[in-house]
C-alpha cells in the first residue's frame, strides 16, 4: 500500500509540475504575441507627442479616429489604392497557386520516374534558393512585366510555388490510387478526373495554402519594393513609408496605419485557423 502511495504522489508531482510548465509556456506566449499587438493599439490611438515616446502607457487624451481618418487621406487617399493593390496581388496570385500547385502536387505524387524526382528535387531547391533581385528585373523587362500586376503576380506565385506544392504532395498521398482508376475505366480524362473528383477532395489543404500564402503576400515588403514600384503601384506594407522620414515620424499615424494593415491578414487567420491544422496534419500521414 506504501508503494502505490508513493507512486500516486508521484505522479500527482509530475501532472502538476506539468500543468505549472504549460500554463508557463502559454503564458510567454501570449505575452510574446499580445504585448506587441497591444502596444500598436495603444500608440494608435495617442497624440503625435505621446505616441513619440514609444510607450505601453495609456493615452491621456483618445485620438484614434482622427488618426485612422489622417491615414486613410494621407496622399491622396494611398492606403486605399494600396489595400485595392494588395488585394489583386493576393487574391490572383492564390487562385494560381490553387490550382497550379495542386496539379502539380498529383503529377508529382502519382507518377515516378528519374524526371519525376528531378523536378520534385528542383521545387524543393526553391525552398533553398533565395530570388535574385537584379536578374529578375532584367528577366521582368525582358517580357515588359517590371512594375505590372502580372510581373509581381508571377513572382509571388514563384516564390510561394515550392511550398505549396510539397503541402499539396503529401495530402494526395493520402487518397487512394484506386480512385484514380476506377475513374479511369469509367471514362474520365485526365483534366475531368482531376478537376471533378481529385480536385473537390483536397479542401482541407486548400484551406491551409490560402491561409499561408495570403498573409505572406499581402504582408510582403520586400518583392513589391523592388518588382512593383511606383506611388500608383503601392501595396499596403509600403504606404508605411508614408509617415517616416531622415528628420521625422509621426508615430502615431505609423501606429494607425500598421493596425489598419493588420485587420485583414487578421481576420483571415481566424476564420481558417483550425482548418489549417486539419489539413497540414491529415497530409503528414498516408492511410
Amino acid at each position: 500500500m506504501n508503494q502505490h502511495e508513493e507512486m500516486r504522489k508521484v505522479k500527482r508531482k509530475k501532472t502538476l509540475f506539468q500543468t505549472m510548465l504549460e500554463t508557463l509556456i502559454v503564458v510567454v506566449f501570449s505575452a510574446v504575441f499580445l504585448v506587441p499587438f497591444y502596444f500598436i493599439i495603444v500608440n494608435a490611438m495617442k497624440t503625435s507627442p505621446e505616441a513619440s515616446q514609444l510607450s505601453i502607457a495609456w493615452p491621456t487624451e483618445f485620438r484614434v479616429l482622427e488618426n485612422i481618418q489622417e491615414v486613410l487621406a494621407a496622399r491622396d487617399n494611398m492606403l486605399l489604392l494600396a489595400f485595392f493593390n494588395s488585394t489583386v496581388i493576393t487574391v490572383s496570385s492564390i487562385l494560381i497557386l490553387l490550382v497550379v500547385g495542386s496539379m502539380a502536387g498529383f503529377v508529382l505524387q502519382r507518377r515516378s520516374g528519374k524526371a519525376i524526382n528531378l523536378i520534385g528535387t528542383t521545387f524543393l531547391a526553391g525552398l533553398m534558393i533565395p530570388p535574385a533581385v537584379v536578374p529578375t528585373i532584367w528577366v521582368l523587362e525582358q517580357f515588359q512585366l517590371f512594375k505590372t500586376f502580372p510581373g509581381i503576380i508571377s513572382v509571388m506565385v514563384a516564390i510561394s510555388i515550392p511550398f505549396t506544392i510539397i503541402l499539396y504532395t503529401g495530402f494526395i498521398a493520402t487518397i487512394p490510387k484506386e480512385l484514380d482508376e476506377a475513374a479511369i475505366i469509367d471514362g474520365c480524362g485526365g483534366f475531368r478526373l482531376f478537376f471533378s473528383i481529385i480536385f473537390p477532395m483536397l479542401k482541407p489543404i486548400h484551406s491551409t495554402v490560402i491561409i499561408l500564402n495570403a498573409v505572406q503576400i499581402f504582408n510582403d515588403f520586400v518583392h513589391p519594393l523592388y518588382f512593383f514600384p511606383g506611388s500608383d503601384n503601392a501595396t499596403v506594407q509600403l504606404t508605411l513609408y508614408n509617415f517616416m522620414s531622415m528628420y521625422n515620424t509621426d508615430w502615431n499615424l505609423l501606429f494607425a496605419n500598421v493596425l489598419l494593415i493588420t485587420i485583414p491578414p487578421f481576420i483571415l487567420f481566424m476564420i481558417f485557423s483550425e482548418k489549417i491544422v486539419a489539413g497540414m496534419t491529415a497530409g503528414s500521414v498516408k492511410g
